[in-house]
């Protein structure tokens, strides 16, 4: 079946009991993860537990399928239901799962997949999407920065705590992007306010100001300060994290996108510094003095070029067979090449 957005969350936490696979697919791979851990401990909460889950790789189901069926087929020695985690997966996984979910071993042995991004014609989406109340298919895209403060929002209540709107829509602003990150972020925030009720912008950016949740941000940064050496090193890091492509191009476009509105604040007569001030989430104080001397080299034109250019790069990605990270690259460094033209 395919599960709805609104459901996503609810179904990983505690599948159907007819449900034995679960697939969780998408270009938020850090949201994939978690919801991939949260459907795994549904039916085991010890997830180190040897006996009772099993982990492969996609290449070595589909070079001995048999043995993916054995796992599924096989008792825990020490009871309890079992897990089997298949990572890495993508549409050469579709045969195996196709034949799997015609003829499901007996037992009640759980399969989770987790994938990449797949699109509508994908094989391996749509075995699951058709196979009825026996799988479900979770997509797993990456939040906007609205979405994102409602799931911060009950993140807090989860650990007991409130938190002022101005701190939750800062949050949302500088953990967008990859749904893992924002969570560990997020319980180390209310570890720092143990023994505390509610959180204000302060605490916020107390815990979060320095941390590596605001990587996303680097490569915009650096475009938009026409700085060729630190996108490129910028983005290799993010690469070599595993960080999704899409995540990181929507992560430039609500960089310009502030970065426009600041410029159109101070078209409209306000100096640079106030419209940096103005900007809602709050800009971190940190990073203030950056984006108001990049607003000195930009106009309006060429941040509209700036914005159809990374979502050109963003649909290049999805329709397209060129290397995702080759497209983004490019878009990048065509920001920064654009921010050095004279205005």
């Amino acid at each position: 079946m395919k599960v709805q957005p609104k459901n996503a969350d609810a179904f990983a936490k505690r599948p159907p009991p007819a449900t034995r696979l679960v697939l969780l697919y998408g270009p938020d791979a850090g949201l994939v993860r978690e919801r991939a851990k949260t459907a795994a401990q549904s039916a085991c909460p010890d997830l180190s537990d040897p006996f009772r889950v099993t982990e492969m790789k996609a290449d070595q189901v589909t070079a001995d399928p048999a043995r993916l069926s054995d796992e599924l087929s096989a008792m825990a020695l020490t009871g309890g239901r079992r897990v089997v985690r298949v990572r890495d997966a993508d549409d050469k996984l579709a045969v195996t799962v196709s034949a799997l979910l015609k003829a499901f071993p007996g037992g009640d042995t759980l399969l989770v997949i987790e994938a990449g991004e797949l699109d509508a014609r994908s094989k391996l989406r749509k075995a699951v999407e058709d196979a009825g109340d026996i799988a479900g298919a979770i997509a797993c895209y990456v939040e906007g920065e609205e979405e994102l403060a409602g799931t911060i929002g009950r993140m807090m209540a989860d650990h007991g705590l409130q938190i002022d709107p101005d701190a939750r829509d800062w949050l949302a602003g500088n953990l967008v992007g990859d749904r893992s990150m924002a969570r560990g972020e997020i319980d180390k925030l209310a570890l720092y306010m143990l023994g505390q009720k509610r959180v204000t912008l302060e605490d916020a950016r107390a815990v979060i100001g320095d941390s590596a949740a605001l990587d996303l941000d680097e490569p915009a940064q650096a475009a938009a300060g026409g700085d060729m050496a630190e996108v490129d090193r910028s983005l290799r890091r993010l690469y070599a994290d595993g960080t999704a492509t899409v995540a990181i191009l929507r992560a430039a476009q609500r960089y310009f996108q502030r970065l426009h509105m600041a410029v159109a604040h101070v078209a409209k007569g306000q100096t640079p510094q106030a419209a940096v001030k103005a900007l809602r989430p709050p800009v971190f104080f940190k990073l203030e003095p950056i984006l108001t001397a990049q607003i000195r080299n930009w106009t309006l034109p060429k941040l509209h070029q700036a914005l159809d250019r990374l979502q050109e790069a963003e649909a290049e990605c999805k329709r397209t067979h060129m290397p995702d990270e080759t497209i983004c690259s490019r878009a990048f460094f065509q920001l920064a090449q654009l921010a050095r033209r004279p205005n």
